[in-house]
């Protein structure tokens, strides 16, 4: 019997299987482009590895997760947890043909919910600043973190196309800081006031100004969103000042976001746990020595797998499953 972890990423949607002991079994992941031109099917790709009667359950993150605040079976969620279609991120449609494939397969499924307004877990003055924080995959990806550190205080810092860190205190999150308000990841940022200015003029759309307001912005690099973190990369293999230039200010904008998180926690700091294809990378830069250029040593540092969000969507299924009630201070409601 094994449990199943569904990451809905930017780029792709990864899946992780779990055993009965809590191992990961594999992690395999499906290109949106992919799957929104049938060149590759979710079901099929499951069905390979695993018989559908052995899945105990299966754990979904979809879009960005602000039509509920709970862990819910999937066949109790109305417009697959989202409020809209429209808004942050660029939409492909593979995500979309990936979660009806799930749908007709029948699995014993739930639903985690992203983090917003209308989270009764998060602290009320997150709730009141920002409408959202985060997407469902940082909730599984900060399960994940507790599961590998055991730390109860602490603060994730996900660094991919985009970049959300969250802050966890006392073994509950309490508020994140969402790709479209603060650090920069590869493709996507916050809006400054030259971007405004575009919108308001009706140069641009909001939408894609937040997909071009990451490192790529800085590398004068545009495309589809793979493509630019990987030409950013060998950019920056080759000595590319621009590409330079966008890495180094990425990582001063992630470290200033953790800063202000720490500032707001009212325990002491564990550490931080670095996450993401860019937080955990080493290669052509090491991003954990990079941002400790600016912690000086301050916080212990822990990388995790850039799965990470599969798997925690997987640990978080088991422990359901096995009749938790609670996951990071979000109900379980089955």
């Amino acid at each position: 019997m094994v449990f199943i972890g569904m990451d809905h990423g930017t780029t792709g949607i990864s899946f992780c299987i779990l055993s009965d002991e809590g191992d990961v079994v594999e992690v395999f992941k499906i290109g949106r482009e992919e799957s929104k031109q049938g060149l590759v099917s979710a079901a099929e790709e499951i069905t390979k590895r695993v018989d559908l009667e052995d899945i105990n359950l299966m754990a979904i993150t979809y879009a960005m997760g602000d039509g509920i605040n709970q862990i819910l079976p999937t066949s109790k969620v109305k417009d697959r947890g989202i409020l809209s279609i429209s808004g942050a991120g660029k939409v492909t449609g593979g995500g979309t043909s990936v979660f009806s494939e799930l749908e007709e397969l029948n699995i014993n499924s739930v639903m985690i919910p992203g983090l917003h307004k209308n989270s009764e877990s998060l602290d009320k003055l997150f709730r009141a600043a920002y409408s959202h924080q985060a997407s469902p995959e940082k909730v599984s990806i900060s399960y994940n973190a507790v599961k590998e550190t055991g730390w109860s205080n602490f603060i994730v810092a996900d660094i991919s196309s985009n970049s959300v860190d969250i802050l966890i205190e006392d073994g509950k999150i309490k508020g994140a800081i969402d790709a479209c308000l603060g650090a920069m990841g590869i493709v996507h940022g916050p809006l400054d006031l030259e971007m405004i200015r575009k919108i308001d003029e009706n140069n641009a759309s909001a939408n894609d100004c937040f997909s071009h307001a990451g490192a790529i912005k800085i590398a004068g690099i545009d495309g589809k969103v793979a493509n630019m973190k990987d030409q950013l990369l060998e950019n920056y293999r080759n000595g590319d000042e621009k590409a330079k230039l966008a890495i180094d200010t990425l990582v001063m904008t992630v470290a200033m976001e953790i800063a202000g998180l720490d500032v707001v926690c009212k325990n002491d700091i564990e550490g931080i746990v670095l996450t993401g294809s860019v937080g955990s990378a080493t290669e052509p830069f090491n991003f954990e020595e990079e941002i400790n250029k600016y912690f000086k040593n301050k916080y212990p540092l822990k990388v995790i797998s850039k799965e990470s969000g599969a798997i925690g969507a997987a640990q978080i299924a088991m422990d359901v499953y096995n009749g938790e009630k609670e996951i990071l201070g979000i109900k379980v409601n089955i």
